[in-house]
């Protein structure tokens, strides 16, 4: 098998790349270990930052979205038994939408089918081979036969656990790592929300978080041991928690209801320098990990990828390297942004030890302090939000909006055949 650009990974990095690239008229194939059926209903984050919701309308993927998201303004605190909302709109006059990654791997897998890309479920890649070459191939399994897919060039985006970060070699990867004391117990449950927007509670219990996916279905989270016992947190004893932590108002409007999902997420920080080795490149979960605190893995790994196709598609015209070569220089200033952003609200809401001591009455007067500064919430707003995406993101707008009228003149635009 032939193609361009080998992706490892059908989540929503793989398949975003592809979807980009094919509007830039490159072809790729997409390999994921696992069913179309768990691709599509794995449940993940939900929260998307405001140019990611400018990005599947303008790529013509996010009619669905446009219709089913939610869309919200702020989040609010919860402490102290108060509730206090900060309104993002007022500080830097964008928003967020929840809308699940679950969803976005439905409508990205349905364009590409419909366009007739290739993506091959539960195909699982063995090797990766000849990456310092210029004749990378990926070896994988499908349907019980070996096969491989000769490519340009290899795109890992197969997540935290996959094989195309230990594919860089050891003299070239540095790993930069911290693991957290406590993990979330999460709930998906069919109830109804206990606000309109997301609620952060710090609580002398431990940090609890409320979310939604839509008017009936609601998310929660518990601070928990990384490796809590599920058996020991029965369904009452989760929502009486729940009521305890969220505290005061937010507290007294919970209402429990039949919980379908149950799980513990560990918690870490995790990035890995360099992204790129001769012709593999590490997109999403497979370079960087961030707590879900401050809601940045999607955002980051579909920031990747917008980098990695401009970079691709410069290639294909032009024959230039210059982006390519560059792809980790420019992705990780906003990855290490993120990841301060993600501990800074991790180490503010979380309680690291039980003891009433001074760390809790610091993290009080933190979030009171956020509460209650306006420069405090505009920092808050604008990276909860999304840091612009000025380099990237509206030069890339204008650069997709090209594509499409020149390929509209000539539909094999900058298709290279081999």
């Amino acid at each position: 098998m032939r193609t361009q650009v080998g992706i490892v990974g059908a989540g929503p990095a793989g398949l975003m790349l592809s979807h980009l690239l094919h509007l830039a008229g490159i072809e790729s194939v997409i390999i994921d270990a696992r069913s179309r059926e768990y691709c599509e209903h794995r449940v993940r984050a939900g929260l998307i930052e405001q140019w990611v919701v400018d990005l599947l309308l303008e790529t013509g993927v996010g009619a669905r979205m446009k219709k089913e998201a939610l869309f919200h303004d702020g989040i609010y605190f919860s402490y102290s038994d108060g509730l206090h909302h900060i309104d993002f709109r007022k500080s830097v006059a964008r928003g967020v939408a929840v809308y699940g990654q679950q969803e976005i791997v439905k409508d990205l897998i349905a364009h590409r089918l419909s366009d007739r890309g290739t993506i091959l479920f539960e195909a699982t890649a063995v090797k990766l081979e000849g990456i310092e070459s210029g004749k990378p191939k990926i070896h994988f399994e499908h349907g019980g036969k070996a096969d491989v897919i000769e490519c340009d060039f290899i795109a890992g985006c197969d997540g935290f656990h996959g094989i195309s970060r230990p594919a860089l070699p050891e003299r070239v990867a540095r790993h930069y790592d911290r693991v957290y004391p406590f993990g979330w117990l999460g709930i998906l449950a069919e109830a109804k929300p206990v606000a309109d927007e997301l609620i952060y509670a710090y609580h002398e219990r431990g940090f609890a978080l409320f979310s939604m996916r839509s008017e009936s279905i609601v998310r929660y989270y518990l601070q928990c041991a990384p490796d809590e016992n599920l058996a020991l947190w029965p369904d009452g004893k989760i929502w009486a928690e729940l009521k305890t932590r969220l505290g005061g108002e937010a507290g007294e409007r919970l209402v429990s209801g039949k919980i379908l999902e149950k799980g513990v997420t560990a918690m870490r920080s995790f990035v890995c320098e360099p992204m790129q080795h001769g012709q593999l490149f590490l997109a999403g979960d497979s370079a960087h990990i961030v707590p879900p605190t401050g809601a940045k893995g999607m955002n980051l790994a579909l920031a990747d990828v917008c980098v990695l196709a401009r970079a691709f598609a410069d290639f294909y015209r032009k024959r230039r390297r210059e982006r390519l070569e560059h792809y980790s220089a420019t992705c990780l200033p906003r990855i290490w942004k993120a990841q301060r952003f993600s501990w800074w609200m991790t180490q503010m809401l979380h309680r690291f030890n039980f003891e009433q001591d001074f760390d809790m009455r610091r993290q009080l007067a933190e979030i009171d302090y956020v509460v209650n500064s306006a420069a405090a919430r505009t920092s808050l707003a604008e990276n909860y939000t999304g840091l612009p995406m000025e380099s990237v993101w509206r030069r890339g707008i204008a650069w997709h909006r090209r594509l499409r009228l020149l390929r509209t003149l000539w539909p094999r635009m900058g298709r290279r055949r081999h």
